[in-house]
This record gives structure tokens, C-alpha cells and sequence, in this order.
């Protein structure tokens, strides 16, 4: 299926206001997506935030189930975190023993890392998908673009690896 990135960007737009927090931000974010992109083969889409030399990332807003939390920084948004690099995972068992597995189901990810003024990584925006291939560089691309005008990031010319 094909996801209309116009049409969710128009409808963030609406919806992100000046003066919200950044956790107002990422509840607004994940709200928008969510109808959006569930019917497309996303299972799972949320965020997770990270103190400054914390070795570990919790859990923010997410949608539309619990996932694991705390995580460590082994995983796929460690990562991205930790080398501000965006993850498009074609199948989670390219990630060997490193994968933190929330749902045995996911079988693909895409992980944004989140970089605040100061260049910084203070979390990650995490989508899952229990299909193979389920995402892309175009979704990548596209997903960094919304969470730039949600003012959720500041990179946006992130480095993308495909796994």
C-alpha cells in the first residue's frame, strides 16, 4: 500500500500548534500517523527518549500497543540514538542478537534519531511493521520531513543505513 505523506503532513500541520511541549508534540505525532499508516502494515509506531549519557531509552508516546521499557542501546534505536543514524531495518534478523524484540511479530523497523539545537540526540521515532520490507528509504525520507516541521528534530539531513 502506499503511504500518502502529503496528506499526513497537512493534517500535522493542522494539528501541531506553537508553544506545545515536546511531549505534547510527540502525542499529536504518533495520533496523526497512527490511521494513517496502520492500515498500510504498521504495527507499532511510538517514541523513545534518552537522558544525556544515560545507557539506556524510555518509552514515550506510541501507538497503538505497550512496548518494552526501559530499552538499552544494543537495539536498532540505540543505535540510531547513539549514532544519530537513520535505521531502515528491511528484516529484524539482519540485527542478530543485538534486536530488542517487543513483539516476536515485528519483522521490520524504521528508527529516526532526534537531534535537539544543540546537535544532540535526545531519543528516537520508532515504527514497526510485522510484514518483511515494509519500509524504505522514501519512508525514511519523508518521516524525517514531518518530524522536522513537528519541530521534533532539528537534522534533516540525517545519514539513512538500510539493514
Amino acid at each position: 500500500m502506499t503511504r500518502d505523506y502529503d496528506q499526513i503532513g497537512q493534517e500535522l500541520d493542522r494539528a501541531i500548534t506553537p508553544g506545545m511541549s515536546r511531549s505534547d508534540r510527540m502525542r499529536v505525532f504518533v495520533d496523526t500517523l497512527w490511521p494513517r499508516l496502520s492500515p498500510t502494515g504498521v504495527s507499532w509506531l511510538g517514541f523513545y527518549s534518552r537522558e544525556p549519557g544515560a545507557d539506556e531509552m524510555i518509552l514515550e508516546a506510541r501507538r497503538d500497543k505497550p512496548a518494552c521499557s526501559p530499552i538499552g542501546l544494543h537495539g536498532a534505536c540505540g543505535q540510531s540514538c547513539t549514532t544519530k543514524t537513520t535505521l531502515v531495518v528491511t528484516d529484524v534478523a539482519n540485527l542478530g542478537e543485538g534486536y530488542v524484540a517487543c513483539d516476536p511479530r515485528d519483522l521490520s523497523e524504521l528508527v529516526i534519531p532526534l537531534i535537539d539545537d544543540s546537535g544532540e540526540c535526545w531519543g528516537v521515532y520508532d515504527a514497526d511493521s510485522f510484514d518483511k520490507n515494509s519500509f524504505d528509504e522514501r519512508d525514511a525520507r519523508e518521516t524525517l520531513a514531518m518530524l522536522v516541521r513537528a519541530g521534533l528534530t532539528t537534522a534533516n539531513d540525517a545519514p539513512s543505513k538500510v539493514i
